[in-house]
């Protein structure tokens, strides 16, 4: 094969990926149901259990599903539970949901926009925590989440009840790996910032031009050090009454919205 034929294959694959990276795949009846009677939610297929038994919710998913212009497709229980990636919950059902705003970080390094402001989750495993930072990210100025594929909560019902839905609209941008983004985005001139105590920056003097991204970290652990190390600043919120941390996403919605309030 020649180079060209590999670099044309290469990029076949970033663009099948950058496709797939815009598909979230959510299972159980009552989250499914509740997703396609959200407004501008675009589903792509239905997956059913053969097995399913007609009753109520089925046939209102089935329905929705149909009404909005996704597939609907039936599998074998095990063929479903592969497709959910959880056999114990989906409960015989999973849909695929078209997210516009969901991005690999190769798609984004490609077309880096001159100014962005990210937020980047290190390890947050909590649903509701995720779930609320998605939803600040989302309201607020900032440009996405940087989120990386591994170590942080899955993207379930538990974190779309957390973000009120906003997950659905959310702009997400993917990662392999957190450090080697944070890496990679530095060699385009980003500013890096871990959001540790005591840091020598505030939300006072961020910067409002440029390319930054803000790391939040673990519940307990905070920013892992290897994180803190690849990032040029540490980041501090000011405390009253010796409070020694908030929680992340309190903390991730203070650094979303900073510049509305200089």
């Amino acid at each position: 094969m020649t180079p060209s034929g590999n670099q044309g294959d290469s990029q076949a694959y970033l663009n099948k990926k950058a496709v797939f990276a815009k598909v979230l795949t959510i299972y159980g009846r009552k989250p499914v149901l509740e997703a396609l009677e959200q407004e501008g939610i675009s589903p792509f297929r239905l997956h059913l259990a053969d097995s399913n038994k007609s009753a109520g919710i089925i046939d209102d998913v089935t329905r929705l599903a149909k009404a909005k212009g996704a597939e609907v497709l039936y599998h074998s229980r095990a063929a479903l539970s592969r497709i959910s990636k959880n056999s114990k919950q989906d409960q015989g059902v999973a849909l695929d949901i078209q997210c516009q705003g969901f991005t690999t970080f190769a798609e984004f390094e490609q077309n880096l926009p001159t100014h962005f402001d990210l937020i980047a989750a290190d390890a947050v495993t909590n649903p509701q925590n995720l779930g609320m930072i998605i939803r600040s990210v989302c309201a607020s100025p900032c440009t996405a989440l940087l989120l990386p594929n591994q170590g942080c909560a899955r993207l379930d019902a538990l974190v779309i009840k957390a973000s009120a839905g906003t997950l659905f609209k959310a702009n997400i941008i993917r990662c392999d790996d957190l450090n080697d983004a944070i890496v990679q985005l530095k060699k385009h001139n980003a500013q890096a910032f871990a959001l540790t105590g005591g840091g020598e920056h505030n939300l006072q003097n961020l910067p409002l031009d440029g390319r930054n991204v803000y790391v939040v970290g673990n519940e307990t652990h905070g920013v892992s050090p290897a994180i803190i190390k690849s990032c040029q600043h540490k980041l501090g919120i000011p405390m009253a009454n010796a409070v020694e941390s908030l929680n992340v996403s309190i903390a991730a919605s203070l650094v979303a919205f900073h510049r509305l309030y200089r």
